[in-house]
């Protein structure tokens, strides 16, 4: 069966299982890797940048045993509703089901065997964290009456107010883009066996 081919097949049910349990292990080790910085409301601009960070070897081993379209956009989806659920802004819950999407379209574009296309994938799955900040940045006072309405504290908002400017809406995407960087490459050499039974090529 060609690579093409396997790309078209549907997600079987142990595909789904599969895509459920990493899905899983991601939002655990996104929480674990940001939950520091999204305390506090001085440096939760970097919380995407965190949750990075530790997730790059898990979504490449779900991209190397599942290998099909639209796993990764049940991925972001499923994660986006947790995060909305836990009371998160939505446009949180929002970047991650569109960059779920956009990840998902480019890792297939490699045929989920190309180690290059599925770093890149990574990397934009990883923004999907930067979408409740973009957000405040863009309208801060309709941003804070929902995260108000969702039970955060105003001296928290009045911090991140205070604090908020050009700079580090610049250094927040420079430092989720490197963070998953490194992320995406100690996974692809943590998984070196996996990937070659996978037939993922660099």
């Amino acid at each position: 069966m060609s690579n093409q081919e396997t790309v078209r097949k549907g997600l079987s049910v142990k595909d789904l299982v599969t895509t459920g349990i990493f899905t899983a292990l991601l939002f655990v080790f996104t929480m674990v890797g940001g939950v520091f910085f999204a305390t506090n409301p001085v440096l939760t601009f970097y919380m995407p940048a965190g949750s990075a960070l530790l997730c790059g070897p898990i979504y490449l081993l779900m991209v190397a045993k599942v290998q099909k379209r639209w796993s990764l956009t049940i991925m972001g989806v499923l994660i986006g509703i947790v995060w909305f659920v836990t009371g998160m802004h939505w446009a949180f819950a929002l970047g991650y089901m569109l960059m779920g999407i956009i990840a998902d379209f480019v890792a297939g574009a490699g045929q989920y065997k190309s180690k290059k296309f599925n770093i890149i994938s990574y990397i934009l799955f990883s923004l999907g964290g930067t979408g409740s900040y973009l957000v405040f940045f863009a309208d801060p006072d309709g941003w804070a009456q929902t995260m108000l309405g969702n039970g955060t504290e105003q001296g928290y908002i009045d911090t991140m107010q205070a604090t908020a400017n050009t700079g580090i809406l610049i250094a927040m995407f420079a430092a989720v883009l490197v963070t998953a960087t490194i992320s995406a490459i100690v996974g692809s050499r943590m998984l070196i066996k996996q990937f070659e039974k996978a037939g993922i090529t660099a």
